[in-house]
């Protein structure tokens, strides 16, 4: 073995002596930690016929509480003989009140509520109250996460009761990306990945639909854009996304589209985007010239075009606020290397940086045209800060100290920098993700307000439907918590809160998602034999 490979088994090993020998403090295993819990030391059962009641008459609410039944019974057998138990340490339902009805999905919807584990009027009931059904959602899965099958009682279990819950997110904005340009994700893949991303009460998918690599969505504005896709069994229809979209609503999930311009964008040209074989059979007419091939060519008003009939078709599928517009590492030189479009440039005063500048600004105005508010990642700012639309929020990547500079511009950010919240980065341990603060060395605030959140990435070179879960789990669940709890219940060292994480990874495993063991780097396989909760 190697130098290397030597330090990376003693990093490892330290990292499975903190599953062993930390986090053991406290006996609340709820994860993300909420905002205020308190409990007691006795225990209750659910009944046979556990159900609920509410105020609201909603199929989301029903669907979720129907999931959160299954979740934990997973699939045991519920036997006991309940004449055996205490009457009065029976559970027989959960009482749901929620204040609001509008049941609309969007940004800044209130995720708060309070949950009584039993309730002090009705003890045979637990009471769930929230100001939204999204809020009760929330709740739903906190409650899940204090009920168990338990072997010795046969019967749903929940210990430390009383419990007195008070909860609410710390940012409105928590994402996980997933990219399905490197790598086609099956729909129902993606479906499995919304479902984890609601047990961590993560709350926007960014969806990076297209790259240079493949165009999978059909776009009926211009439906040789699909040709861009790997195969055609590689595609998502337009009801696929919708029902993508409806799927995440129904678990509180809000679904961000990326079309990422003027870079990244040669697999609108193609049919077959693997390099060696791109046959310009999409809109070749977007590109600059056949041997210089993106961005996008800015001299055409049909770029244009295409741009404002794809967020036009994007408006029809995705319903959030914010439409992501990309804007990342662009390398202009086809602009100036094609005669035409150098010309072009020349007639219009432009140089190189002020073309980019151009680009990107009027597809923000074609994405407000539409109703959107936008997101560009961070080379805009860095370039062109001041010319952005006040309606812009900026998407973090690159490294620190930038998310500073865009509040204290009075623009929103978004926090994702690439050494700690990229989750393609698998040399980097859970450790970092939890310990990386969005509001580092932010401290007026006001501004502390304009950073909406953070996302996780999972960009896709190197994950498909075999891998994914494991590259996202368990890391994103240790930003999930810096997202959700109040910095002041943070843990200062991640070490205390090791065994917490390594109870919610199984607790993951247990619900069928393969999330990898807490004590290695992304996407690590156990080391050997031994209990889930030790690995």
């Amino acid at each position: 073995m190697g130098k290397m490979g030597s330090e990376m088994l003693i990093y490892v090993l330290l990292l499975m002596a903190g599953v062993l020998a930390s986090g053991q403090s406290s006996p609340v295993k709820i994860w993300p930690m909420p905002a205020s819990v308190s409990y007691g030391h006795t225990h209750l059962y659910l009944t046979s016929d556990f159900g609920f009641s509410s105020n609201y008459g909603s199929e989301i609410l029903k669907d979720a509480f129907d999931r959160m039944l299954a979740l934990i019974k997973l699939d045991h057998v519920i036997d006991a003989n309940f004449s055996a138990f205490n009457s009065s340490s029976l559970l027989q339902g959960l009482h749901i009140i929620i204040s609001s009805p509008n049941g609309q999905l969007q940004y800044g919807v209130d995720e708060s509520y309070k949950l009584i584990v039993p309730s002090p009027e009705k003890p045979a009931y637990a009471h769930l109250e929230a100001k939204t059904v999204y809020g009760a959602l929330q709740g739903l899965q906190t409650f899940s996460q204090l009920c168990y099958f338990s072997v010795t009682s046969r019967v749903l279990q929940i210990d430390m009761s009383p419990w007195t819950i008070i909860d609410q997110p710390r940012f409105s904005y928590r994402g996980l990306l997933i990219d399905t340009s490197r790598h086609y994700l099956p729909v129902p893949v993606i479906k499995k990945v919304i479902d984890s991303m609601s047990y961590a009460k993560l709350n926007v998918m960014h969806w990076h639909i297209v790259d240079t690599q493949s165009f999978p969505l059909e776009i009926p504005s211009y439906p040789k854009l699909w040709d861009g896709a790997y195969s055609p069994s590689e595609r998502y229809t337009v009801a696929d996304a919708a029902d993508i979209v409806s799927y995440a609503q129904k678990r509180g999930i809000n679904v961000l589209a990326e079309i990422d311009v003027p870079g990244h964008a040669l697999s609108w040209l193609s049919r077959n985007c693997s390099y060696s074989s791109l046959k310009g059979t999409g809109y070749p007419s977007l590109w600059p010239s056949k041997d210089c091939q993106q961005p996008l060519d800015i001299s055409n008003e049909f770029t244009f075009k295409v741009i404002d009939g794809i967020l036009s078709d994007f408006s029809k599928i995705f319903n959030f606020k914010f439409v992501h517009l990309g804007g990342d590492e662009v390398n202009t030189s086809c602009w100036t290397t094609t005669p035409r479009i150098r010309n072009w440039l020349k007639k219009h005063g432009m140089n190189e940086s002020q073309a980019y500048q151009y680009f990107v600004l009027r597809a923000q105005n074609i994405a407000l045209s539409h109703g959107y508010e936008i997101i560009n990642w961070e080379e805009t700012f860095n370039d062109f800060g001041n010319k952005l639309s006040r309606k812009t929020v900026v998407h973090n990547w690159l490294g620190g100290g930038v998310a500073q500079r865009v509040v204290a511009s009075g623009l929103r950010c978004i926090v994702s920098n690439q050494d700690k919240w990229y989750l393609d980065h698998l040399d980097t341990p859970w450790q970092e993700f939890y310990a990386n603060e969005p509001l580092t060395n932010i401290t007026n605030l006001k501004q502390q307000k304009l950073v909406i959140g953070g996302e996780v990435c999972m960009w896709g070179e190197t994950v498909d439907g075999s891998d994914i879960e494991q590259t996202i789990w368990p890391r994103a669940a240790a930003a999930a918590e810096r997202l959700w709890t109040p910095f002041d219940k943070l843990a200062k060292n991640p070490r205390d809160v090791t065994g917490r994480l390594a109870h919610f990874r199984c607790l993951l495993n247990q619900r069928g998602v393969a999330a990898a063991p807490v004590a290695g780097l992304g996407r690590a396989a156990p080391e050997g034999p031994g209990s889930c909760y030790r690995q």
